[in-house]
């Protein structure tokens, strides 16, 4: 054990010495190094993970919601939640992530005033823990900023205690041109401190005020953090917008090379201390600079899959499938250790950068304006030339796919179906929106009463609400969560759906989007068809180069195949998952 330890040191202190290579520093990086092992607990025990081990399977299923996405009179949302889960998602779902529980001063969490307790509003920690107990707990780790109104933004002021030196500074004649970020506010914010006027840097809010992590203190303070979510049950750290995390005046301040070494760094320090834990990085940015932070599977264990939502939007919408096509067959594939999780709706919007270079601008901006038709927001920003730029649209799925670009019509429901289908099937996790597993359209009485757009699609649904919604024969809510949980059972039990089974695109026209995936014993295959479009289309089997020596299912509707020239009629929106193995 000793010499692992040994090793360990050795690997933190050549991670440290790149990330602070051009920073003066006051401890050496050996004191650093001590002090982080200490403070994860590592003097003598350090666990270690095999290079290139998947922590995950077919079985993993992971729901993303708020803490009072659910709530009941006189009871303390972790537990309704923990009570939804239990009664509601029958064996379907094996995992939570539940967005920021900490207390908060905006952006519904992600302005965090305290790190180390539960917001008294959701419950507390023992409500935390006993969600970690039979599922597997996804935190945020909201890295890049915290709070105006935190204790340490407070000693920031004062100019002494913890915190007085953990926020970035710069001056209002620094050239800051070239930095990237998805807001138009002015990105400094002016404070009087103990220590004369500064200008903090503010990525998103002026609320939200961004770390110094030039400084070490702040490195050992998230190390505390995570150690101690460690402790409470969390196992899958969401790293929230770490894109921004290192900043460098004159530059764009984005998906810098010492922040993919903090990345790297953060990742050795939870493998050894929780071999089962693992890192998603949340990086809302182009697709190309999203794949970076797989590094060279020692980085991100997964990272969001941010093209998928607006692509498959556009698909459905359009009834065409090339841009998406495209994509998915320029996507490398996942090595082993690594992993895409893949989402089409979450508490934020569709992003609209993630498109950037793959979707073209009229086709952008025609996703827009029928976003829009259907009663969604857009959010924007400022590029570097000053322009305003659609930056995301803010709308809850289902209403999103309400009518195609041509507008509404009758397929709704059966639309919504389709995208998850798709979503399900692809190399990766698929993450799922608690308010697209109920069905949720646009709260206009949030959107109205907080003026932020986001709040759209961030409904707190009351549990007799929801109840009666769920048990109303005349809506539509518990036909999505009864076809839903169909469709996760059968996925759950499909080797060639493991997050890193092969995966090739088919060529099928234009209104048939198709993938194979086969499981990495190569004994399953299975070919994903979706007709995309709202026009009955016609699959000729002949095309999907079926095996005439095998047996084949078609696993949704549970029919076999007896005839392999045979030609199936897929009605508008339907999914076939066509396998040679028999549930």
């Amino acid at each position: 054990m000793q010499e692992q330890v040994k090793q360990l040191k050795s690997k933190l202190r050549q991670q440290l010495s790149t990330i602070y290579k051009d920073v003066p520093l006051e401890q050496s990086f050996d004191d650093i190094t001590q002090d982080l092992i200490n403070i994860m607990r590592l003097s003598s025990e350090v666990s270690v993970v095999p290079p290139y081990s998947n922590q995950w399977s077919e079985q993993d299923v992971i729901l993303i919601t708020y803490g009072d996405s659910i709530i009941k009179t006189d009871e303390a949302p972790l537990k309704t939640l923990k009570h939804f889960l239990d009664r509601t998602i029958e064996n379907t779902i094996n995992s939570v992530h539940i967005l920021p529980f900490f207390p908060y001063s905006s952006d519904d969490g992600f302005a965090v005033i305290d790190y180390s307790s539960v917001n008294e509003s959701l419950g507390t920690w023992q409500d935390i823990e006993s969600i970690s107990q039979d599922y597997h707990l996804m935190s945020d780790l909201v890295i890049n900023h915290c709070s105006s109104r935190s204790a340490w933004f407070d000693n920031f002021v004062k100019g002494e205690g913890q915190g007085s030196d953990y926020f970035f500074t710069a001056l209002t004649d620094d050239n800051l041109s070239d930095v990237v970020r998805p807001r138009t506010s002015p990105l400094l914010k002016e404070v009087e401190t103990g220590k004369g006027k500064k200008f903090v840097w503010c990525t998103f809010s002026h609320d939200q005020v961004d770390f110094d992590f030039r400084n070490p203190e702040v490195l050992k303070a998230f190390t505390s953090i995570i150690r101690q979510y460690l402790d409470m049950g969390v196992k899958i750290f969401r790293l929230d917008a770490i894109a921004f995390l290192w900043k460098i005046v004159g530059t764009k301040s984005i998906n810098l090379p010492q922040t993919h070494e903090v990345v790297r760094l953060l990742r050795t320090l939870i493998e050894s201390a929780e071999p089962k834990a693992i890192i998603i990085t949340e990086t809302n940015i182009p697709n190309t600079q999203n794949l970076t932070y797989f590094g060279n599977a020692n980085e991100a264990h997964g990272i969001y899959n941010f093209s998928l939502p607006p692509l498959l939007l556009n698909t459905l919408l359009t009834g065409n499938c090339l841009y998406l096509k495209r994509w998915l067959m320029s996507m490398p594939p996942s090595q082993d250790g690594t992993m895409y999780f893949n989402f089409i709706a979450s508490h934020d919007g569709i992003g609209l950068r993630p498109a950037e270079g793959l979707l073209s601008e009229d086709e952008l901006d025609n996703l827009v304006h029928t976003v829009e038709n259907f009663g969604g927001k857009i959010s924007w920003r400022t590029s570097n030339t000053g322009e305003q730029k659609a930056y995301e649209m803010n709308i809850s799925l289902y209403d999103a796919l309400q009518g195609t670009v041509k507008g509404k019509d009758e397929w709704n429901f059966e639309r919504f179906i389709c995208a998850h289908a798709i979503m399900f099937a692809l190399e990766g996790i698929p993450g799922l929106y608690i308010h697209s597993l109920l069905g949720t359209q646009n709260d206009y009485k949030k959107l109205a009463n907080t003026h932020h757009n986001r709040s759209i699609n961030r409904r707190r649904w009351h549990e007799d609400d929801l109840n009666a919604a769920l048990t109303d024969n005349n809506l539509h809510h518990a036909k999505v969560l009864s076809t839903l949980k169909t469709l996760l059972k059968i996925r759950i039990k499909q080797p060639a759906f493991h997050p890193n089974a092969t995966q090739f695109t088919l060529h099928l026209g234009l209104q048939l989007f198709g993938f194979w995936r086969q499981s990495q014993d190569r004994k399953q295959s299975i070919f994903c068809v979706t007709n995309v479009s709202d026009q009955e289309m016609s699959l000729p089997l002949s095309e999907l180069n079926l095996i005439i020596t095998e047996s084949w299912f078609e696993l949704i509707s549970k029919q076999e195949i007896t005839e392999l020239t045979q030609e199936l009629s897929l009605k508008p929106y339907q999914t076939v998952w066509i396998s040679n193995v028999r549930e």
